[in-house]
């Protein structure tokens, strides 16, 4: 069995598969050149650097290439239908980054709230601008969460334990024992601070409309996928002061966002590393492990 993880992997599943006669390759290579190569392995490993498209899966065609892993949630990356129909599976690590995520997303909620991105910036270049940065606390906030899954859940029950209120909005689940739930247009009304976690849409599901639906002030964290922000409306939220603070760790553009993005006073910004925490990629290991040596028993069930 040989393996492709084209964006990394973490080594103590490199060690893993090795120790069972698998080989591990863990050079990244890119569009061109992955087509050539693809057809040399039987599974390929992917984070979101790389896409598997139908150019990718043309060149795997009658190759040994059967399972495509995407080390993370979303399989926005992959095309999923079209690697199916031509016998290719694809599966991903839904639980092992959810804490990591969420964490990020209250560490980009406090410091929007405390000015600490901003300040920490003005600081270094020598300015004391005490009386400028005065914040809010999140305690007693409302957080309005669209999208209910693992890591909205894993948000909720944080936020909960800082005194928040947690309203939710969710395209499949109308209902919870524990928190509330809203339409999608009366979160954006409700909540104070505002946190995305959906898969990528075709198009921005918060754009001009739905920021004039919120209350003025609002915070909005978007972790999810890049696109889901309507940028351009985002930055005229920021300017007009409807939106007080914004919270990115995706853009439309990766891996070159918008700098006017980036560099705006009231945004606080990060480079895709929700999931980048060691206990989330010891996670993801152990779950690739899970899916490989279940691919593996079926295709020796499947030989025999």
């Amino acid at each position: 069995m040989k393996i492709l993880a084209n964006d990394g992997l973490d080594k103590k599943a490199v060690d893993f598969f090795n120790d069972n006669n698998m080989d591990v390759d863990t050079n990244h290579y890119e569009e061109e050149m992955l087509q050539t190569v693809i057809k040399y392995y039987d599974i390929l490993i992917i984070r979101s650097a790389t896409k598997v498209d139908r150019e990718l899966i043309d060149a795997a065609k009658g190759t040994n290439l059967k399972l495509v892993i995407r080390a993370g949630v979303g399989l926005d990356n992959i095309d999923v239908k079209y690697a199916q129909k031509n016998g290719i599976m694809v599966q991903n690590t839904p639980n092992a980054s959810s804490n990591s995520v969420a964490e990020l997303v209250l560490g980009h909620m406090f410091s929007l709230s405390r000015f600490i991105s901003i300040s920490n910036l003005t600081m270094r270049e020598g300015v004391w601008n005490k009386n400028i940065y005065t914040g809010v606390e999140l305690y007693g906030k409302t957080l309005g969460i669209i999208g209910f899954g693992r890591i909205g859940r894993a948000l909720a029950n944080k936020a909960e334990v800082l005194g928040m209120k947690v309203v939710f909005y969710d395209k499949f689940i109308d209902n919870d024992d524990k928190y509330k739930y809203h339409p999608f247009e009366e979160v954006l009304k409700e909540a104070e601070f505002i946190s995305l976690h959906v898969p990528s849409t075709d198009k921005p599901l918060i754009g001009k409309e739905e920021f004039g639906i919120m209350k003025d002030g609002v915070f909005i964290i978007n972790a999810a996928r890049g696109g889901v922000i309507d940028e351009e409306a985002l930055l005229v939220a920021l300017n007009s002061n409807k939106v007080a603070g914004a919270g990115l760790d995706v853009y439309e553009s990766e891996p070159g966002p918008n700098p006017e993005i980036c560099n705006h006073p009231k945004v606080s910004c990060t480079p895709h590393i929700g999931a980048a925490t060691e206990e989330a990629q010891k996670r993801i290991g152990e779950e690739i492990i899970d899916i490989v040596m279940n691919f593996t028993k079926q295709q020796k069930s499947i030989a025999i």
